[in-house]
């Protein structure tokens, strides 16, 4: 059966991102790997094993600490269970929100936006 694996991030500071997504959305770190001679860490956080969940995939190119965010890409999305209690706890962790939580335009499912520390934008969707 064919799957989404993960998605890839390019991070500046890779503890800083696992931080981010660990306590921000309470994901697990699930592994990592240091690649010394091709200069670059992954280190792979979410919900649940790889086997059955789609995971994020963060990766630190050494000596890079900072990317230019093109303008093809256009968010990622998690499910919470309360959108407004979400952003508070991401605000606190440093987290920029360029939307507060309310309902969808036209719509009623509640959402807002995040950034994570660099500069991914992340909608918060309430779930259940």
């Amino acid at each position: 059966m064919s799957r989404f694996l993960h998605t890839m991030l390019r991070v500046g500071d890779l503890q800083r991102s696992i931080d981010f997504y660990t306590k921000g959305f309470e994901m697990k770190e699930l592994r990592r790997r240091d690649v010394p001679d091709g200069k670059y860490t992954l280190a792979f956080v979410g919900y649940g094993d790889e086997d059955s969940n789609t995971v994020l995939e963060l990766t630190y190119n050494y000596g890079t600490q900072e990317y230019d965010q093109g303008t093809a890409f256009g968010h990622l999305a998690v499910g919470v269970p309360d959108v407004a209690t979400t952003t508070e706890k991401l605000r606190s962790l440093g987290a920029k929100v360029t939307r507060e939580p309310g309902p969808v335009k036209f719509g009623t499912t509640i959402i807002a936006f995040v950034e994570d520390p660099d500069g991914y934008k992340i909608e918060l969707v309430q779930r259940g």
